[in-house]
């Protein structure tokens, strides 16, 4: 038997006649009657009982239909889970502490697997560790190169953090500094930023901080505020920096390697990718 019939006699059940259910089929009702006459020759049994004008489900045919539409149901389960399966295949889930190494990853991804939809989540170190773990994330962006006994690493970017000062901060004049020297402050940041600021909070426990939560508002901000911010030597940050003072900062955590890390598991989907990333990201640099 085949699932189109079944199909079939499902459609008869609930029109109620034969012509309504060719009319929804779209089939003629001489070829809906010879496709049911094979399945009940196929099952033994008649499912109808006949009259001159008329055909009515009997016991069997009852039964038949209750079985029937568990097999449309199951069969439905399956073509869900397996487009699902295939739309999963077509997504890349990745997992960042911070915005910049996306910028660069992302162009890559669409280079080498234009088909991808790459999908970003900005998260805590911890939660990107666990999650990465757990096979909820493809890759995860982190700012340091894991064990790779279990790891698979590509080394992604490097990042320097700068104190941006308004013209006539008291310490705009200075070579360096350290972010303890700006502990107290008020800072205009960006609510994006990620894991840079946790480390300003780590090292400036007194400091507070105006963030912006839409880019373009910020970066507009960015040119006029007289509050203290940051850049790092990304272009995109380059563009907030307007008239103030770039100073180097001399803590060793804002000097970040970002690596592009995976779970080095059987059937990895992306191991190919990960050895043509570091090739392309190795010419570039």
């Amino acid at each position: 038997m085949e699932l189109e019939q079944l199909k079939q006699l499902d459609a008869i059940a609930r029109n109620g006649t034969l012509s309504k259910a060719a009319d929804q089929l779209h089939l003629s009702q001489s070829a809906l009657s010879r496709s049911i006459q094979r399945l009940e020759a196929e099952l033994g049994l008649a499912l109808f009982d006949r009259t001159k004008n008329r055909m009515e489900l009997n016991d069997a045919g009852e039964l038949a239909v209750e079985r029937a539409r568990a097999v449309l149901a199951e069969a439905d389960r399956m073509q869900e889970a397996l487009r699902a399966r295939r739309d999963a295949s077509r997504v890349l889930r990745v997992g960042t502490c911070a915005p910049a190494p996306l910028w660069r990853l992302v162009p890559a991804i669409a280079e080498r697997e234009p088909n991808l939809v790459v999908m970003p989540e900005m998260l805590p170190l911890k939660e990107l560790e666990q999650r990465l773990m757990s096979g909820s994330l493809d890759f995860a962006i982190l700012p340091y190169v894991p064990d790779l006994s279990t790891m698979l690493s590509v080394p992604l970017m490097r990042e320097d953090l700068f104190a941006a000062l308004p013209e006539g901060h008291p310490l705009a004049g200075r070579d360096e500094l350290a972010l303890v020297d700006l502990d107290g402050e008020t800072f205009l940041i960006f609510a994006g930023i990620g894991f840079w600021r946790e480390i300003c909070e780590r090292h400036m426990p007194r400091a507070h901080y105006v963030v912006q939560h839409d880019y373009v508002v910020f970066g507009q901000l960015a040119q006029t505020s007289p509050l203290p911010g940051f850049v790092t030597n990304t272009p995109e940050s380059g563009r907030m920096i307007g008239g103030r003072h770039i100073i180097p900062l001399t803590d060793d955590d804002v000097h970040v390697q970002f690596s592009l890390v995976a779970v080095n598991r059987p059937n990895f989907r992306f191991r190919e990718f990960m050895v043509w990333l570091e090739k392309r990201l190795a010419l570039e640099n």
